[in-house]
């Protein structure tokens, strides 16, 4: 049986009879106490997180779980939808599991979708996504000394720091964990 050592981000392990999915993991050694392993776990019954302290020793019980790529589709009243492109069937989550992930879903865009125990886990997005620029204001002549950005809207609604070249229309590469533009598309 797997201890509180091998814990890692991603896992699912039973805990307090619920399913958790581990979102962070720290091993601690305090200087005069004994080690510990400090962990971040979202219930999937509730849906919150909370931090919990294991002692390094203490035996863990691992939950499998399967991932499937799916495509988005639409965002509605109902919530986000996304198909599954084996089966063709439709999958609804709500704007709270979503999160900040909404700013970066496109039409078509695929990402990973993990189940555990046949219950939706977490929602992975690519690690970039493309976006349309949709408002930038004109870049300044002569402001070039140094590397200046400008605030420019994208299709989705977030606001981006862009370099002074980018103009409405272009497309931009944004990275989906910081929110920051990586290159023009």
């Amino acid at each position: 049986m797997p201890s509180a050592n091998d814990l890692r981000k991603g896992m699912a392990v039973k805990y307090n009879n619920d399913v958790c999915v581990v979102l962070d993991m720290q091993h601690r050694t305090p200087g005069n106490l004994r080690a510990f392993v400090q962990a971040t776990l979202r219930s999937l019954k509730t849906g919150k997180s909370s931090v919990v302290r294991f002692t390094s020793t203490e035996s863990i019980i691992v939950v499998s779980k399967n991932t499937k790529p799916v495509d988005f589709s639409y965002k509605d009243q109902a919530g986000f939808h996304f198909m599954d492109p084996e089966t063709y069937e439709t999958i609804t989550l709500n704007e709270e599991f979503i999160g900040d992930s909404k700013n970066y879903l496109t039409e078509n865009l695929r990402c990973t979708l993990t189940e555990v125990e046949g219950k939706i886990a977490e929602l992975e997005l690519p690690p970039a996504v493309d976006l349309k620029v949709i408002e930038a204001p004109p870049g300044i002549r002569g402001d070039t000394a140094t590397n200046v950005t400008k605030q420019a809207k994208v299709e989705t609604g977030i606001e981006v720091a862009v370099p002074i070249f980018i103009n409405p229309g272009d497309s931009v590469r944004v990275d989906t964990r910081t929110g920051k533009y990586l290159n023009r598309v």
